[in-house]
């Protein structure tokens, strides 16, 4: 069993997706968005951010912290803020001993739809889907934070099937039996 914690970042709007993984079994423990109030300096909105995570870290001990990795063309201001809450973020994380991943967002897609160009409803609704929630998640932020830590702890199953598919073709060109 594993714990993920999925991180869509951003300053005024942070999700976080809390999942349970158990084989190819996923469910929600907790999602949500810590919202923070424009008006508050940055360093105020970045400590109240790191707050929350640090709180939820505690609270659901994920081993695993999957964060959204988002790259902007144009817009220099937000860009900033959401790579100064993804840093505070992966300091929550560290400092909860938990250990960071990045995925794009066309990886995210690939992961929960199939599809790296999956518009924003199909990804709601198959993280639903994915999940046996009742209906799709919402807020958005916290959708797509689900859909992170889903990516990842999809991943991660695929990553121990690969080390254990190495170690047995390693075992096989040695002449030993596998397993």
């Amino acid at each position: 069993m594993q714990v993920v914690m999925g991180i869509d970042p951003g300053a005024a709007n942070l999700g976080f997706g809390i999942v349970r993984v158990e084989g190819n079994h996923m469910v929600a423990l907790d999602g949500g968005v810590v919202e923070t109030p424009p008006e508050l300096a940055m360093s105020e909105r970045l400590h109240r951010i790191h707050r929350a995570l640090a709180e939820l870290i505690a609270w659901h001990e994920p081993m695993a912290m999957a964060i959204e990795e988002v790259y902007f063309g144009k817009n220099v201001g937000s860009a900033m803020a959401v790579g100064r809450a993804s840093g505070v973020a992966m300091l929550a994380a560290a400092q909860g001993r938990v250990e960071c991943f990045g995925y794009t967002p066309q990886a995210i897609k690939m992961a929960v739809c199939g599809s790296g160009g999956a518009g924003k409803d199909q990804v709601q609704r198959m993280v639903g889907t994915l999940l046996g929630l009742p209906e799709p998640p919402s807020p958005d932020h916290a959708a797509d934070a689900l859909a992170v830590a889903i990516c990842h702890g999809g991943s991660s199953g695929r990553r121990a099937a690969v080390r254990a598919g190495e170690e047995e073709a390693t075992a096989l060109a040695a002449g030993r039996p596998a397993g």
